[in-house]
């Protein structure tokens, strides 16, 4: 396919396909692993993401891109097969996740910083001989209204280093994904959610055009606008607002997600292909499925290719709950 950047970010986003977020630390790919009785070895992970790599209906009809753990992009398939090769087989796009998490931020107490732009530039030049077209890096925006959470310096010191990370992608010829997620876990309700998230958007913008990058060659990962986990509140999917293009599950359940991403795009047209990029809420079933056996990768699979239809279908504002059930 084409170099070109804003043809990579135009593919990622095409035609109802979403992204497949597998990008799980080992140390968070271990607590997924525990819960299905699980050892987490690089072996484990491999065959685990190989079986969703391999479900080829999943991957050629429903996802675009992977979004990849260093481990991941380096490791090969049982078979000697580089796993960036099987994904690339399917049509889809191999990225990377480039940051270094989300740390406190000095002086400011309840707010985070995401780091990892030292080296960035000699990381990049690595992936992309790697096989990477695209990156992702994730900005941690809390809500603790009572402890003022967060700080307009969180929410600058954030956007500024991911336009930093941004910039760096396109100079290597790598789209970026910008992620500012603006977390759910709290006891806010949806119209602070709304008003944290409009906040962080407008000065994100503001920095991807000050750090001169090219807005067509770039997706944006936000967070779906809802009230709190803490609030005691469910809202109707007809009440989430639309901040953007390659939405986040964010901890919601796998038919929420769905459900979601399928009444903003209901609510279209829009100006924007309004898609998902999801890592639990396309993982959880078929990791249940799969167990770590080698008996149960069809069965993996097969869960792996309907949650990956049920979001395309999503996607597309054509999903019903019926399709849940007659599954």
């Amino acid at each position: 396919m084409s170099e070109r950047l804003e043809d990579i970010a135009a593919a990622i986003v095409a035609n109802g396909k979403g992204l497949l977020a597998a990008d799980e630390s080992s140390g968070t790919i271990k607590k997924r692993f525990d819960v299905i009785g699980v050892e987490s070895t690089a072996d484990s992970r491999r065959d685990y993401r190989e079986m969703m790599f391999r479900a080829r209906d999943a991957m050629t009809k429903y996802i675009s891109g992977v979004i990849l753990y260093d481990e991941t992009i380096r490791q090969k398939a049982a078979d000697g097969t580089p796993l960036v090769d099987i994904i690339k087989a399917s049509g889809a796009i191999p990225g990377i996740k480039v940051d270094a998490g989300a740390k406190p931020l000095a002086g400011f107490p309840g707010d985070t910083i995401t780091e990892g732009l030292d080296g960035l530039r000699e990381r990049l030049a690595d992936y992309y001989k790697l096989g990477a077209r695209f990156a992702k890096w994730r900005a941690v925006i809390d809500i603790d209204t009572g402890k003022g959470v967060p700080s307009a310096t969180s929410i600058g010191s954030n956007t500024h280093a991911l336009a930093r990370y941004a910039a760096l992608c396109q100079e290597a010829g790598i789209v970026p994904i910008v992620e500012p997620e603006v977390l759910m876990d709290g006891a806010h309700d949806i119209d602070t959610c709304f008003e944290v998230s409009r906040a962080t958007l407008t000065r994100l913008y503001d920095e991807l055009y000050a750090a001169r990058v090219v807005l067509e060659g770039t997706i944006l990962k936000p967070n779906m606008v809802l009230s709190g986990k803490k609030s005691g509140k469910v809202d109707r999917p007809e009440q989430v607002a639309v901040p953007g293009i390659a939405f986040l599950s964010g901890g919601q359940e796998d038919e929420e997600a769905t459900a979601n991403l399928n009444a903003i795009n209901a609510i279209g047209p829009h100006p924007w292909k309004l898609t998902f990029s999801y890592g639990r809420a396309l993982q959880a079933a078929p990791q249940k499925a799969w167990s770590g056996k080698a008996s149960n990768v069809a069965a993996g699979q097969a869960a792996f290719t309907h949650r990956a239809h049920m979001n395309y279908l999503a996607a597309l504002g054509k999903w019903q709950p019926a399709l849940e059930k007659a599954a």
